[in-house]
């Protein structure tokens, strides 16, 4: 008998029909879902079979042993051995009911018998989550069940809860079947929607979990090779599907977490290579493609992507200098370091008077735009007699003041310019000796040349003395006005010039001079001693003029298009730029030049340099 029933489970697992109007809605996913546009359409799980009827063992029954076999059904139900042989309960009582139908005891037996089948397929039915083969036993008690009791609302009741097993059963076998299939439903149908019918005929169904969250990390799969691809737009897009499937839990935000690390980390790393490309030769193309790999995969905005733009724009311009950037450069043979530097912005100016300027002449016209697509250094100060002496002390070099034995100095008794003999470098204004943080003068334009020259062959770097476009551009600084400082009178503090309260050691004003304004010096003053500019440059207009690299030219007529030295091999007449403490108010102003021959020498002519960045 026992081998009979197995035969009849095995009967039960694997024949089995249901009525189609209780069969769960097909499971598919639209046809047109991007992973899954060459997948055919899910078919709809199968449906739960009902259970054939149960065939009880043949009991003998005769007058003689009805009380017999009511006693053995008991001992029987207490063993809980109910239907595996004809000594087990459920066939005894059956046998017992159809020859007494009317026996109130064999009656209650047979309720018995029910409770304990009902329990049997619930208890199998609560295994489902760790026996798979629970539910064939529940099947197996259920139609036992309808063999004891066919009109039984109890046996319809289990029978509405072997079916939902049954059919959370089917769902979950097609859900785990498309998820093979790699068909997860982001688009609607699919595993997860076969895992929610599964939840929805079995609450709590611990296999629909299981498949919602294997879904759930396929997703996330794809989430991570779409970030390993750099497509962040598609990660964003797979983690928000991955969200729905299962709300209340917390792995599709340690999986953002963990990816938006990864990008932050890839977004740093390109950053990173980006500005360590720009220290290489010719390496800003590298940087830029560093660039274009990070913006591809940057969250907008991104600060990163910000700085390495910013760096490699400033790497055009600057180089590894930035604008407004202060330094100096060491001198080799110990001899200390070169003059202080001033990284000056790139940028374009309109250079020269216009027509109509008062004090103007021909040769600062025509204007023109001038366009410096590179930044430069330019010295903060006009080179000091301290730092001209460094250059004589480890050269030799003699000036040109020196080998003619004289230079042209301010006179006191006299009020103006007068030659003076032995007279240089070492001298101030007035032929006294000159203190070391004096801007030198008394300095021909090749004594300037030459001490720039001499900056190259120390420090390893280009100086040299300035464009004349280079100057009015430091000098304006930004400013479109007659003078460096806009209009009118200059503010107090600003630099040496000519003021109208200035006073000579013997009591002397000047004739020609800025009205109501007053510097407190006579000849040059220290350097630095007034307000820089706003490029942060100091007495560009005023303290001494200056000698820029340029040759003279009458006008701007035929001059170069950029901010280079406009030079002729071998002229004599150089450019002065800026006006001194000894220049009337005409002298100046921005645009104003001045023509000289490159060997002269005074007290109100200095130079500072420009290194190439």
């Amino acid at each position: 008998m026992r081998a009979t029933l197995a035969v009849a489970s095995v009967l039960l697992i694997a024949a089995c029909s249901r009525t189609p109007d209780s069969a769960p809605a097909p499971v598919a996913e639209p046809a047109s879902a991007p992973v899954e546009r060459d997948a055919k359409p899910a078919r709809a799980p199968s449906a739960p079979k009902p259970v054939p009827g149960w065939a009880p063992p043949a009991v003998e029954v005769t007058e003689g042993t009805k009380g017999r076999l009511r006693e053995r059904a008991r001992v029987a139900l207490e063993a809980g051995r109910l239907y595996e042989d004809a000594d087990a309960a459920v066939p005894i009582v059956l046998a017992l009911r159809t020859a007494a139908p009317d026996d109130k005891a064999v009656a209650a037996l047979a309720d018995r018998a029910l409770v304990a089948l009902i329990k049997r397929a619930d208890e199998a039915l609560g295994a489902i989550d760790t026996d798979a083969q629970s539910i064939a036993s529940a099947r197996e008690a259920l139609s036992v069940a309808r063999a004891v009791a066919p009109e039984d609302e109890r046996v319809a009741a289990l029978a509405e809860r072997v079916e939902a097993a049954e059919r959370a059963d089917s769902a979950n076998a097609e859900g785990e079947r498309l998820l093979e299939a790699d068909r997860i439903g982001e688009n609607g149908g699919g595993a997860i929607a076969a895992f929610r019918q599964a939840l929805e005929a079995r609450e709590g169904d611990a296999r629909a979990l299981q498949g919602l969250a294997a879904a759930e990390s396929a997703l996330i799969r794809r989430a991570e090779a779409a970030a390993d691809d750099g497509d962040y737009a598609a990660v964003a897009r797979w983690l928000d599907l991955a969200a729905k499937v299962r709300p209340e839990a917390a792995t599709v935000d340690d999986a953002r977490a963990r990816l938006a690390a990864q990008r932050a980390a890839r977004v740093r790393a390109l950053r990173d290579r980006g500005i360590a490309a720009l220290t290489e030769e010719d390496g800003i193309e590298t940087a830029r493609e560093h660039l274009a790999a990070l913006l591809r995969i940057a969250p907008a905005g991104d600060d990163a992507a910000a700085e390495l733009r910013e760096r490699i724009d400033l790497a055009v311009h600057y180089g590894l200098f930035r604008p407004g950037q202060v330094f100096t450069d060491a001198l080799t043979g110990g001899v200390g370091r070169g003059p202080v530097m001033v990284v000056v912005p790139h940028g374009g100016f309109r250079m020269g008077a216009p027509a109509g300027e008062r004090g103007s002449t021909d040769a600062e016209r025509p204007v023109r735009n001038v366009r410096f697509e590179r930044g430069f250094a330019m010295s903060r100060n006009e080179v000091t007699v301290g730092e001209f002496r460094r250059f004589v002390n480890a050269t030799g070099h003699r000036t040109r003041a020196e080998r003619r034995g004289y230079s042209i100095g301010y006179d006191e008794r006299a009020g103006n310019l007068v030659r003076r003999s032995r007279v240089d470098w070492q001298d101030d204004y007035a032929g006294r000796p000159a203190a070391d943080d004096l801007p030198v003068v008394h300095i021909s334009a090749k004594d300037a040349a030459a001490y720039a020259d001499w900056l190259s062959e120390r420090t390893g770097h280009a100086y040299r003395l300035p464009s004349e476009a280079e100057f009015e551009y430091a000098l304006r600084a930004g400013s479109t006005g007659t003078y460096p400082w806009g209009n009118g009178a200059p503010p107090p503090g600003s630099g040496n010039y000519t003021g109208a309260r200035d006073v000579s050691p013997s009591g002397r004003e000047w004739r020609n001079a800025f009205e109501g304004y007053g510097d407190d010096a006579w000849g040059p003053a220290p350097v630095g001693t007034y307000r820089p500019n706003r490029f942060g440059l100091h007495d560009l207009a005023g303290n001494v003029a200056e000698w820029v690299a340029d040759c003279w030219h009458d006008s701007y007529r035929r001059a170069p298009s950029g901010g280079d030295a406009w030079v002729n091999p071998g002229c004599r007449l150089r450019v002065v730029r800026g006006g001194s403490w000894a220049s009337s108010p005409q002298q100046t102003r921005a645009a104003w030049r001045q023509s000289s021959e490159a060997d002269t020498t005074n007290a109100r002519i200095g130079f500072r340099v420009v290194r190439e960045i």
